[in-house]
């Protein structure tokens, strides 16, 4: 298990850890990368990973996620949706999360132009005959 890493600047712009931490994560990667390898363990879900490796499944979605495991090579990986958790193999929200986020944009939108519209107003008035 890879410890927090102390509040620090770090100068690489493409790391979230520092040196130490960033080379136990490679030897974690490795080891990651050395299971699924092999021809039988690439139907490994994301538990059997974690059972066979010691790694947390926390660090294989950060790998998933950065494009250094893909999941076009492994059929029984996937990671959480950001907004419910559902498991993914793409994208960041699942189909369910995203078509609900495209119905709001839609409607917010639609109340936008409502909203925008350019409002006139009609007048009424009564004819008064003198009798």
């Amino acid at each position: 298990m890879i410890s927090e890493c102390h509040p620090q600047i770090f100068y690489s712009h493409t790391r979230d850890v520092c040196e130490s931490c960033h080379q136990e994560e490679e030897r974690q990667f490795e080891r990651v990368y050395a299971f699924l390898r092999k021809r039988e363990n690439r139907t490994a879900t994301m538990a059997q990973v974690v059972e066979a490796t010691g790694v947390e499944e926390k660090l294989i979605i950060k790998w998933i996620r950065a494009g250094r495991l893909q999941l076009v090579h492994f059929p029984n990986l996937g990671y959480p949706c950001d907004s419910c958790g559902a498991m993914i193999r793409e994208g960041r929200l699942c189909a369910k999360c995203l078509g609900q986020l495209q119905a709001d944009l839609r409607r917010a939108e639609g109340k936008k132009e409502k909203e925008d519209r350019p409002r006139h107003a009609t007048y009424y008035t009564q004819d008064y005959q003198e009798r």
